[in-house]
């Protein structure tokens, strides 16, 4: 069986180095590759130089590029991952499919509008490329035994889930999408929600919002509910209530009350022992392999994505918006523009 050939598309500075603005992504998927049987690291882009020699020297990667399509152009690959800005995710990924890419793996968030985001997809549903989003979260240890304690009916049945996090979109993607992970990846049906920003707040050129609220109701009657703002916490960062009681988890710790429990248990999984981009890389590839759905797969990423647009279409709207989200702009970003909210807010 021949080995997958691998490239990297964005390698962003070393996050060692003065002026390094991320959490080595790149690295850490490059990483995953490394320790990963059946794939071999092929090429790698970025648009500075030094930044390629870097990682080239790092994990012995035999090409770079400057320019991410003459790659695409030379290479024959059959797996691109992308750690780049979410304004760019798009034209990569769709460039990817169209040169024939068998698989991409994409940093989060998915894309600066609701349109962008569907267009990835839709994209690679044609083309018959696997594509898969990095909400690495699923693979990490706390999550997954707060599920199965779930599963096991610790809590009783599921009946709602509560989260928090600084903003809805950068970070809010994560805990969008554990709400689904908890609740067995079932559909959303509609969002009531309400932003605020009153700062120019940004990462990765991505602007956001100081404050949110987002309610979710789900296919199966559970609702879910994220907060989002600095100071403004719930105790915890995720908690799962049900018909028997309730968790509370704060990373790493699992705080326990069931049926008949006088007192909080509380548990403490044993640490990860695998790095979570890790185990989604073997995942992907894995499932390149095999046909079956990827963990990180774009559907539940997109799912995840909806609500983050579809709570800023409420926001805009004042109302409750029903699923799917029948829109292609960041509605956030038309109220900054439109002086609705934001430091230049108008009178």
């Amino acid at each position: 069986m021949n080995d997958f050939r691998v490239a990297m598309i964005g390698c962003g500075m070393p996050s060692s180095e003065e002026g390094a603005t991320g959490h080595a992504m790149a690295q850490s998927h490059l990483r995953g590759y490394k320790n990963t049987d059946g794939v071999v690291i092929a090429a790698a882009a970025d648009p500075k130089q030094t930044n390629l020699d870097f990682y080239a020297k790092q994990f012995d990667i035999p090409a770079t590029y400057t320019d991410y399509k003459k790659m695409l152009a030379k290479e024959n690959l059959d797996i691109v991952s992308i750690s780049t800005w979410p304004a760019l995710h798009t034209e990569m990924v769709v460039a990817c499919a169209k040169a024939g890419v068998k698989a991409i793996h994409c940093e989060k968030p998915m894309a600066t509008t609701w349109g962008d985001a569907r267009k990835m997809v839709e994209v690679c549903d044609r083309h018959g490329v696997q594509l898969t989003f990095n909400h690495q979260r699923r693979f990490e240890t706390p999550y997954m035994t707060a599920k199965k304690l779930v599963e096991q009916g610790a809590i009783g049945d599921l009946v709602r889930m509560e989260a928090y996090c600084g903003n809805l979109y950068d970070w809010g993607t994560h805990w969008f999408d554990m709400l689904f992970f908890y609740n067995h990846d079932v559909p959303a049906k509609w969002v009531l929600g309400q932003i605020d920003s009153r700062t120019d707040e940004s990462i990765f050129g991505a602007r956001l919002d100081d404050m949110g609220i987002s309610s979710i109701g789900y296919a199966n009657g559970v609702r879910g509910i994220l907060f989002s703002g600095a100071n403004h916490g719930i105790g915890a960062d995720h908690r799962l209530l049900g018909t028997e009681g309730y968790l509370e988890l704060s990373n790493p710790e699992i705080r326990l009350r069931g049926k008949g429990d006088k007192e909080m248990q509380i548990i403490t999984p044993e640490e990860q022992k695998s790095d979570s981009i890790g185990l989604a890389v073997l995942d992907l590839v894995s499932c390149l392999r095999t046909g079956r759905e990827p963990e990180l797969s774009a559907r539940k990423a997109a799912q995840a994505t909806e609500l983050i647009f579809a709570t800023y279409e409420s926001s805009r709207w004042r109302g409750r918006i029903d699923l799917p989200l029948q829109i292609d702009d960041n509605p956030f970003w038309e109220m900054l523009d439109a002086g609705l909210m934001g430091p230049n807010r108008k009178a």
